[in-house]
Parts: C-alpha cells; sequence; structure tokens
C-alpha cells in the first residue's frame, strides 16, 4: 500500500498509509487462491467470510464485498487499520507459507472506505431500508469504545432502542483518545460510523461517569432492559521505580489522550498543553509505545527511543508499526530496562538509569527472560520519559457495583456463552473482560453479546 514518505510524514499528523485504488485492490484481491476450507476465517475473531468478500472485489463489485463483511464485522473502516492481521486472518493465509498472505486487512480497508459514502442505513445493515425502532426495547450500553459501538449498531438494525453512555466529553473512546490521529482519522473514519448510529436512532450522552453520575440500578429504574458495560481497561500500570513521581515522566495513557482527544497536535488551533520533549525515552513494545514514541517524533522531539527488556523480534507491537517507527527514526534500545530517574537541577526529569540484560535460559514455555548483566548500568538523557507497559481496569464503575464479579486480576467475569456478567441482563465485552486486547476482539465480544441481547428482547 502506498505510504507518505517518512521524512514527510513525521512532519504531519495525516494518515501515514494512503489507500489502495480499485486497480490495486482487485489485483491484489485476485491473487486470492479461493480455498475450499479458508483458514482465514478461522483467524478473524469476527469470522468474517473473507474468500466470498474479496470474489467480490476481485470482480469490481465493491458493494457486494461490503455486504459480506457487515455481516459479521460492525467497524471494518477501523479494523482494516488498526487489527493485528498477520497474527489473525493474513497468518493464517496459505499463501504465507510461501511468500506474501493476501492483505486482507488492507482489502478490508478500501471496501469500507468507499462505502462510507452511503446513508446511515446502508452503513450498518447493507440495507436501504431504516429498521423501526421499537422504544420499549431500551438497551444501555456503558462506554463508547468498539465494543459498544459495535452492541449499539447490531442491536439497533434489530430494532432496539439504544443509548450510549460515555465519561468523556467526545465518543469514541481508545479509538478517539488512544490511537494517534496518523494510524486512525477520527473525523473521516470514527465520527461517520458514530453519525450513522445517530441516523439509526442511537442515542449518546456524553459526561455520564458510570458509578458516579449514574448506577446499573438506575438504569433499569429507568425502563432499560438490558445493560451492557463496555468501559475498557483504562488504569495505567508503572513501573514502580524511584523517580517516576518527577515531571516529565507520564503515562502513556495521559500522553496520548492530551494529543489525541485534547489535540495538542492542532496547536495553535487547540491550545492543550503537552510537554514537548528534546530527548524521549518510550519504556515498552506494544502498539501504545510505538504510538507515543511516533507521536513525540511528530511534536519535534530530536531523539526518540523505546527501551525494551527484550530484542525486536519479541516485541508485542505490529511487525507494521515497528517498521514505521523505525523508519521515522525512532531507536529500538533492546536488552535495556530502567532503574530509576533522576531529577535536573530544575527539579524535572534529566536522565533514566539503564540496566543492561541479557537473556537467559528458556523457561517451561520456551520462552527466554531478561536477566540483568551484572554492573552494567548507565545513565540517559532523558526531558520526557512515557510509560507504556500495560493498563488495567478502571476500578470507579466496579468499586460501586459489588454484585459486579470480577476475576484475580480485576477484570468482569462473564458468561463465555452469553457474555452475561453475574448481574442479570448485565452484559460485558472488551478490554474490560479481557484486558488490553485489539479493537476486532472487542467488537468481536461486543457482537455476541448483542445476539443474546437481541435474543432475549425477541428484537428482528
Amino acid at each position: 500500500m502506498p505510504n507518505q514518505a517518512p521524512e514527510v510524514r513525521i512532519t504531519n499528523f495525516n494518515e501515514v498509509a494512503l489507500g489502495y485504488t480499485l486497480d490495486l485492490a482487485m489485483r491484489e484481491a485476485k491473487r486470492c487462491l479461493q480455498c475450499k476450507k479458508p483458514k482465514c476465517v478461522q483467524g478473524c475473531p469476527v469470522e468474517v467470510d473473507i474468500p466470498a468478500f474479496i470474489k467480490k472485489l476481485a470482480a469490481g463489485h465493491v458493494e457486494g464485498a461490503y455486504k459480506i463483511i457487515k455481516k459479521t464485522n460492525a467497524l471494518p473502516a477501523v479494523c482494516g487499520r488498526v487489527c493485528p492481521q498477520e497474527i489473525q486472518c493474513e497468518g493464517q493465509c496459505i499463501l504465507g507459507k510461501t511468500g506474501n498472505p493476501i492483505a486482507i486487512g488492507r482489502l478490508e480497508r478500501y471496501v469500507a472506505d468507499v462505502y462510507l459514502h452511503r446513508d446511515a442505513c446502508d452503513l450498518l445493515s447493507g440495507e436501504r431500508a431504516c429498521p423501526i425502532i421499537d422504544p420499549e426495547k431500551k438497551v444501555a450500553c456503558i462506554g463508547s469504545g468498539p465494543s459498544s459501538l459495535t452492541v449499539a449498531g447490531h442491536l439497533a438494525i434489530s430494532g432496539c432502542k439504544v443509548t450510549v453512555f460515555e465519561a468523556l466529553h467526545e465518543l469514541g473512546g481508545v479509538l478517539v483518545y488512544g490511537i494517534p490521529e496518523f494510524r486512525l482519522p477520527k473525523q473521516s473514519i470514527v465520527s461517520k460510523e458514530i453519525k450513522a448510529l445517530e441516523e439509526l436512532d442511537v442515542e449518546f450522552v456524553t459526561n455520564a461517569v458510570a458509578g458516579k453520575t449514574f448506577t446499573i440500578k438506575e438504569l433499569f429504574d429507568q425502563g432499560y432492559q438490558a445493560v451492557f458495560i463496555g468501559t475498557g481497561a483504562g488504569l495505567p500500570r508503572f513501573l514502580n521505580i524511584p523517580g517516576e513521581n518527577l515531571r516529565g515522566v507520564f503515562s502513556a495513557n495521559e500522553y496520548l489522550t492530551r494529543v489525541n482527544l485534547g489535540r495538542a497536535y492542532d496547536f495553535p488551533d487547540y491550545d492543550t498543553p503537552v510537554l514537548r520533549g528534546r530527548k524521549v525515552t518510550v519504556f515498552g513494545a506494544g502498539n501504545v509505545a510505538m504510538d507515543a514514541a511516533r507521536t513525540a517524533m511528530r511534536l519535534g522531539a530530536e531523539e526518540t527511543r523505546i527501551v525494551y527488556r527484550r530484542t525486536v523480534e519479541e516485541m508485542p507491537a505490529r511487525k507494521e508499526e515497528i517498521e514505521h517507527a523505525i523508519e521515522e527514526g525512532v531507536i529500538m534500545d533492546c536488552l535495556s530496562g530502567p532503574t530509576e530517574f533522576h531529577a535536573n537541577s530544575d527539579g524535572q526529569l534529566g536522565s533514566v538509569s539503564i540496566q543492561r540484560m541479557e537473556l537467559g535460559e528458556p523457561d517451561a514455555s520456551g520462552r527466554r527472560s531478561p536477566v540483568p548483566v551484572s554492573g552494567d548500568v548507565s545513565v540517559l538523557e532523558t526531558d520526557l520519559a512515557i510509560i507504556a507497559v500495560g493498563t488495567t481496569s478502571n476500578p470507579v464503575l466496579l468499586e460501586t457495583e459489588p454484585d459486579l464479579k470480577c476475576n484475580k486480576w480485576g477484570y468482569l467475569e462473564v458468561d463465555d456463552n452469553t457474555s452475561e456478567t453475574s448481574m442479570k441482563n448485565v452484559f460485558a465485552g472488551g478490554d474490560i473482560v479481557t484486558g488490553a486486547a485489539t479493537v476486532i476482539l472487542a467488537a468481536g465480544a461486543g457482537r455476541k453479546a448483542a445476539k443474546e441481547i437481541a435474543r432475549r428482547l425477541n428484537c428482528d
């Protein structure tokens, strides 16, 4: 897929990948072998009929391809951009054994982008006629991330009246506050999906914090017959080393929220304060870490590095994101771990001690754990540190709902078949159940819950 050149894209927040033309999309689609037992479908969390949509696209039938995708995937334009296809559908493609697998994600993105100009009913259901909404079949969704949006879309086209409650002032959840504009455009993609839901009579309520401004019991008292919890896992983890409370040390959540949701990248149109570091150090190696590092580069950092205790080959981030980061000048400082942050003469972050690591003997699973190299500690100058080592569940709602049963990690327990929690007619899905995962897994969880809710409410 054509991309912005690295030296150009680090000066802007425009989308890096420029997308396929119809000719490129059809040429790629024609590479598909149309396997009789397609493993790619097995690798898709929402079980999109991949060979069928690709066959339509290969023939130039974009509308037919879109309708096939939309039967199971509520957010194809989003998933085509941010899902780890290389370990899901594309990872199962038989062509990957001898060469390059079919670029399934890019084809899904192309089909969805072409179709985004359609009206809401077409966009959500593939049907010209909008469903008749039954105002008595009321469902509440808590959170407006990918799992809740999937639930809302599925139930809206089934005729249910859905209200989505969002704690922040803007809709989209992690799609808006967590993923940078250069990976997922907000106005042209996320806002379009939300607008389509609004046109199907889905109601959105912002600045509504579950557990503070309302309780689940109050929702049922207001006539809601089912509640879906899709609040994500937004509480950041930290390193728990000395100096972590210095000015200049941020969680990736706060840093990316300031830049993405607060539009700090669009100064002076938005005047959200954000520290524009000269020498930036990011700790972690997942997609969030790559997002933070690449964002810092675009905000003018002279040097940005990823510090990771293992090697590049073991980084959990998508291969494409790692490659893009390296192309943009991000330094991969592997086999390294922080031990202490140090203040400068002004009392702000000035440096960090780095312990050199080596990989030890394999454990029972075959994975080699990093082991400190005795005496090999150096001091790295840095004026902005970003901690991207994972998240956990936000306790605000859970602490006020004692009837919700959680596991030992603090995530909600749900029935594997229905996604129902320990509270009757209260369902949950996404990161609040699985821990931090992918958009497509959250969408898959939302789809499962929505099907059960629709069954119980006898929706068409």
